[in-house]
């Protein structure tokens, strides 16, 4: 097939890349270059870099509300769009343009979780299980028909970036044969029980609030590892955790009652995975040594 291929970061390259082994791609849109780094220099997404390895052309439109935008898209007479992790709305002249329309690879088991952060609020809401949907996409936020689905269980330690890996390999095997078996598949409309949203997460998420429950809170830690890193204080430095489990414990909330085992309003949580203030994720015995923590966290 004719593929025209958008996405933007890491979670997108795997599907590029399974896709370009098998199909011919058009082009690639993705977002504009982003300053980054100390520099502030403008650095190309994770799947401009990808597809400039693999000599794929790139366009990068800030939008694409403009009609010259569309037309250009058009004009590349695409049989299907595949878009993953994007970040651009598509308006109804795009979703119109492939001649079999345009199918999203959306990281949770609609119609659970719509939305930005479907990863990240499964994690934190202790689903037992996500998986990908390839999805045709329509005007709607993720509510389009279902073409196909894969589940994966969510481990009780796994982290949103465990997640994040396992669900872009899914989603790139997934595409592959969504559309290798395009002509079998029968869409599935989402029903309207279950609908859930997927908010975007917002950094004053992070900070532990060491009153909630021990589930909870190693929850949260582990939904929002590595980004962007619940945290605490220890004295006057942030904290950052990044893996833990719920333990038995009890204490007044915050007390650090050994090693990286902090009470809760109820239960205990031990950290496994820590950061400290500009240095790299280490283990909680490494974090400890040479740099006791106060009796309580904050």
């Amino acid at each position: 097939m004719k593929v025209v291929f958008m996405g933007t970061p890491d979670f997108s390259v795997p599907a590029l890349r399974a896709l370009a082994g098998r199909h011919d791609i058009a082009c690639v849109y993705t977002q504009p270059p982003r300053p980054a780094g100390r520099g502030q220099q403008p650095r190309p997404s994770p799947v401009q870099a990808a597809s400039q390895a693999l000599g794929l052309a790139v366009r990068h439109p800030a939008r694409l509300r403009d009609p010259q935008d569309q037309a250009d898209f058009a004009a590349l007479g695409a049989d299907v769009a595949v878009v993953v992790a994007y970040g651009l709305i598509l308006p109804p002249p795009v979703l119109a343009a492939p001649r079999r329309g345009c199918l999203n690879i959306h990281a949770s088991l609609l119609p659970r979780w719509r939305g930005a952060a479907p990863i990240h609020r499964a994690v934190i809401a202790g689903d037992a299980e996500t998986g990908v949907c390839i999805m045709q996409m329509e005007a709607g936020l993720d509510t389009g028909p279902v073409l196909l689905r894969r589940a994966t269980p969510i481990g009780p330690e796994d982290t949103t970036g465990d997640l994040h890996d396992r669900l872009a390999a899914i989603g790139a095997q997934a595409i592959v044969d969504a559309l290798d078996r395009l002509d079998d598949l029968v869409p599935d409309s989402q029903p309207e029980a279950g609908v859930t949203y997927a908010a975007k997460i917002d950094k004053a998420e992070a900070r532990i609030d060491w009153t909630r429950p021990a589930e909870q809170v190693a929850r949260q830690i582990r939904g929002l590892s590595p980004f962007p890193g619940a945290w605490c204080l220890a004295g006057e430095e942030r904290l950052k955790l990044l893996r833990a489990r719920a333990v038995a414990g009890h204490g007044a909330p915050g007390q650090v009652l050994g090693g990286l085992t902090v009470a809760c309003g109820s239960g205990a949580v031990q950290v496994t995975l820590a950061q400290r203030e500009g240095k790299r994720p280490m283990p909680a015995e490494d974090i400890l040594r040479g740099r006791p923590l106060p009796e309580r966290l904050g």
